[in-house]
């Protein structure tokens, strides 16, 4: 157990790089159902409040819940467009949060209830695949940080102000992590994310409405917007994107225990799963959504080689506290996007890095592996390079729901050809071939 000043730096590192994937769901969603500027700040409370919960149930664990390793969950971006796409068959968007809550509730005991068979497909996972994946997961998240650093519009170019101050960020991690030694090293990325703040202010970049107009305490109160609605449509789409996240999240605990040099086992993708659908059927009660690991911090593991799971629980305690308390969240809020940009580069890059080198060790040389591996790239970074790739193909919105997920459509395609490249009608001396 680390001491608790290096148990509580390590854990706000981590907070600091979750905390917008965490925010940005509730906030698009607050605007596509016309939540008031005080409702839309009690949504974004409830969401921090259950990714809490959901991470303290990932890391800390009881009975057969939990992966125990350093996991951080939070609400899955994943679930925008569905969501979206139920608020847009109400004559009342005002009435789409009680049909979504009660479709993620469905949702959350589902996947609980499959956890002990859906973690059989590690066995899908071989070294090929895995870091395939891996590596899908940093480029897929790359652009995340190139978005912060445009402000939050991808489409829009980034200004000289958030070139600079990514830059600067960027720099000063990597400084950082070059002339520093021991603790301090470790917690480079917070530093970096400070001086870049700091950086910030005589620019102008640093907005400080959030904290002046912040309440210092608010409970997310039970069925806030109103008891939860049970509907068909609405449950099937929930339950089509909690597959992809549990998909997703058998991903990233393989790469995570890569990180960790911990390689997750079926039972521990079980425990894993188990504690990312019990936080997503819980969450609705405090009006949270669906919850799924974050991969970005797994990045940040890899770049500190701080490997306790304890770091990631104060995190996990540190959201709770932060739902409770709008004052104290506002303060991460405060740190500009262009300076997460800079810092998610590194961080995010590091996923990448760390996914080539597990293909390096699977034979890419050997027969119809690199094929395996180009081809998957390729599906995954589809929906990454245009968001509208599949707009005009016709194709049916359950499986719009999984094509639109970069790693869970590369996923299933390197599973499916490391199938037929390296498994189906050959010999039980080739199977190795596939790792």
């Amino acid at each position: 157990m680390l001491r608790p000043g290096r148990l509580l730096a390590g854990g706000l590192q981590h907070v600091a790089a979750s905390y917008a994937g965490v925010v940005a769901p509730p906030l698009v969603l607050a605007a596509v159902v016309g939540l008031p500027p005080a409702e839309t700040a009690f949504l974004v409370g409830a969401a921090l409040f259950t990714a809490g919960i959901a991470t303290l149930l990932q890391t800390i664990g009881f009975w057969k819940v939990g992966a125990r390793m350093p996991f951080v969950n939070g609400v899955s971006f994943a679930g925008v467009a569905p969501m979206t796409a139920v608020a847009a068959t109400q004559a009342d968007k005002r009435d789409a949060l009680p049909v979504i809550f009660g479709a993620v509730m469905v949702a959350g005991v589902l996947g609980f209830l499959l956890a002990p068979w859906f973690c059989r497909l590690v066995r899908f996972f071989p070294p090929l695949v895995s870091g395939t994946v891996i590596t899908l997961i940093g480029l897929t998240l790359l652009p995340v940080a190139f978005g912060w650093i445009q402000g939050g519009t991808p489409g829009r170019p980034a200004s000289p102000t958030s070139l600079a101050l990514a830059a600067a960020t960027f720099a000063i991690v990597l400084v950082l992590r070059r002339v520093l030694r021991g603790f301090l090293q470790q917690i480079a990325i917070l530093l970096g994310l400070v001086a870049g703040t700091l950086i910030a202010i005589p620019a102008g970049a640093v907005d400080l409405g959030p904290v002046e107009h912040a309440d210092p305490v608010g409970f997310p109160a039970p069925f806030h917007f109103g008891a939860p609605h049970f509907t068909l449509s609405a449950i099937v789409s929930m339950c089509v994107l909690m597959l992809v996240c549990m998909t997703e999240s058998t991903a990233d605990m393989l790469a995570l225990g890569q990180v960790v040099g911990r390689p997750a086992d079926e039972r521990t993708i079980a425990a894993g799963l188990r504690a990312d659908t019990l936080g997503t059927a819980v969450s609705p009660f405090f009006n949270g959504f669906a919850n799924s690991a974050f991969a970005q911090n797994i990045g940040l593991v890899a770049i500190t080689r701080v490997r306790s799971r304890y770091v990631v629980a104060a995190c996990g305690g540190m959201f709770v506290v932060l739902g409770l308390s709008p004052a104290f969240a506002s303060l991460i809020a405060v740190v500009p996007r262009p300076v997460l940009g800079g810092a998610g580069i590194v961080l995010f890059g590091t996923v990448a890095a760390s996914g080539i080198q597990v293909l390096l060790g699977a034979g890419l040389d050997r027969g119809d592996n690199l094929l395996v591996a180009a081809a998957s790239l390729g599906v995954g970074m589809i929906p990454v390079i245009s968001r509208t790739f599949y707009d005009g193909a016709g194709v049916p919105e359950t499986l719009r729901t999984l094509l639109d997920s970069g790693v869970s459509a590369g996923c299933l395609t390197a599973v499916l050809l490391n199938l037929a490249f390296n498994h189906v009608g050959r010999g039980r001396g080739s199977q190795g071939r596939g790792g």
